[in-house]
């Protein structure tokens, strides 16, 4: 067989004229045996002619199907040495290979069914019944070659199947699904010996006068076991060997790994079950990328709190401790430095309080600008919510003055407060935030433009400091101040290592 294009193609073609040289002769040999060997049926010139004519005819046979599966193959598998995606037609044609090549198979053996019957009559000198069982057994032999041809070239072609469907998956069936191919199966290991065990007594008796068959019917027996056994492992694999890759991926799945993908090569139900899983961890991996900006947008709590919720303007009352944080000379910083290093100042600024409040269990409620609300206790309660706060500012007063380092100019004030507040979703039901209102997050914020004139950058409410139990005693009293908006003089404090006196 003529070969051509890239190495590659090349040793494919080998390997397809290989199947095809293979499959026929199988099929040639089942005839020959069945008709000389096992019915003893000889013409005129004995086994050795028809031998002879048998092998002329294959050859003949071989070299046209030869050529005719050249030019299919070309056609194609057109994109293939192109190292391109196939087009539609391109995609449909590879997928349909093997199909077609069993079709071109049998149109062969279905000229031998009506040849051999006629070379039996005219040269051998048989009868009519003897002719008519040489045709169904060429028949019989057709059905296996093109069995055989189509099963190997579907698992020979898997390869270039799975290039074919890289671009553009399956959407619905284009190929030989698995139930025809467990019927080719059953047919080519079973059936096709079964029909010849079938009709043995009445062409053994027609040729031979009832000639003891049973060395026949052992001979046929161990065919059909060997061939259907052949076959059968063949077809399992063919069904098995996807379907334990997609066992792997999606226990993989299961663990949490997304990165997983499939390779779809096959264009039957297997294939749109490959595809399918492909699509549906390509949606988790959406998903989780969704989920991932959606927590890092309003805090994993928050997150979790909406998917077990779902939607709505749903509030609740909460004990919670809310952390006002403020960067100070921001427009300063703006006026001397360029904007990239503005917004990268802002980010090291922004980086610091996130790392400094998570590190206690709280969330960053929102970034304003160039300040931050933080929240302890909501949404998920806490009953330490005062104490994490406060051990927050504390530690965030200290990663400030490490990055004013090598940031000149960061530095903040920050307020702490206490007590009850209303948290939940605020907006309306087409957009809204999840967020915290009430007098502690007010009580920060005006505590926060007192700490920014204090040498610590640090003060909390009273509220705070009678709710952090074991906290308490790091933080010390700066007496009362009247803060904006409130009618009683509130209580403030500072940690203990900042002590100043109020000015």
């Amino acid at each position: 067989m003529r070969t051509g294009g890239t190495p590659d193609r090349k040793r494919l073609y080998r390997r397809l004229g290989a199947i095809c040289t293979f499959a026929n002769f199988d099929g040639a040999l089942f005839v020959f045996v069945y008709l000389v060997a096992i019915t003893h049926a000889v013409g005129r010139y004995g086994w050795f002619a028809d031998a002879v004519a048998l092998t002329l005819f294959g050859i003949a046979a071989l070299a046209v199907e030869a050529w005719w599966s050249q030019r299919g193959w070309d056609r194609a598998l057109a994109w293939l040495p192109e190292e391109r995606p196939p087009t539609a037609a391109e995609q449909k044609a590879t997928l349909r290979l093997p199909l077609e090549e069993a079709a071109k198979s049998f149109v062969a053996w279905a000229a031998a069914s009506v040849l051999f019957p006629l070379y039996a009559v005219l040269v051998d000198g048989l009868g009519t019944g003897h002719a008519i069982r040489v045709a169904v057994t060429v028949f019989d032999g057709g059905l296996v070659t093109c069995a055989i041809v189509f099963l190997l070239f579907e698992r020979a072609l898997r390869p270039v199947f799975a290039r074919a469907l890289a671009s553009e998956p399956p959407r619905e069936v284009t190929t030989v699904g698995v139930r025809p191919r467990l019927l080719l199966t059953w047919a080519l290991g079973s059936a096709v010996p079964f029909a010849g065990l079938a009709v043995l007594p009445f062409a053994a008796g027609s040729a031979n006068g009832r000639d003891d068959i049973a060395g026949a019917v052992v001979a046929l027996s161990l065919a059909g076991l060997l061939v259907g056994l052949l076959m059968t492992v063949i077809t399992a694999r063919t069904v098995a060997d996807p379907l334990e890759t997609l066992q792997d991926a999606i226990a993989k799945v299961g663990k949490g790994q997304l990165d997983v993908s499939v390779p779809v090569d096959d264009g039957g139900q297997v294939g749109l079950l490959q595809s399918g899983v492909n699509e549906m961890v390509s949606g988790l991996r959406e998903r989780h990328r969704l989920a991932d900006l959606f927590g890092r947008h309003v805090g994993t709590d928050v997150a979790e709190l909406a998917l077990e919720q779902g939607s709505g303007l749903v509030s609740e009352q909460r004990e919670s401790t809310a952390m006002f944080v403020d960067l100070i000379g921001s427009t300063a910083l703006a006026e001397v430095l360029a904007p990239e290093q503005v917004v990268e100042t802002l980010n090291a600024f922004f980086g610091a309080v996130a790392k400094a409040v998570a590190a206690e269990g709280g969330w960053v409620n929102k970034f304003e600008g160039d300040g931050a609300l933080c929240v302890f206790g909501a949404p998920a309660a806490q009953p330490d919510h005062a104490a994490r706060a406060l051990r927050a500012a504390r530690l965030l007063r200290h990663e400030l003055a490490r990055l004013a380092a090598a940031h000149p100019g960061i530095d903040a004030g920050i307020g702490i407060s206490s007590g009850t507040v209303v948290a939940g979703n605020v907006g309306t039901e087409q957009r809204y935030e999840y967020t915290v209102i009430g007098r502690p997050v007010n009580e920060a914020a005006r505590l926060t433009d007192l700490a920014k004139g204090r040498s610590g950058r640090v003060v909390a409410a009273e509220g705070a400091i009678q709710r952090a139990s074991e906290e308490a005693s790091r933080w010390t009293t700066l007496g009362t101040v009247a803060l904006r908006g409130q009618s009683a003089p509130t209580a403030i404090f500072e940690p203990v290592e900042v002590r100043e006196p109020v000015g």
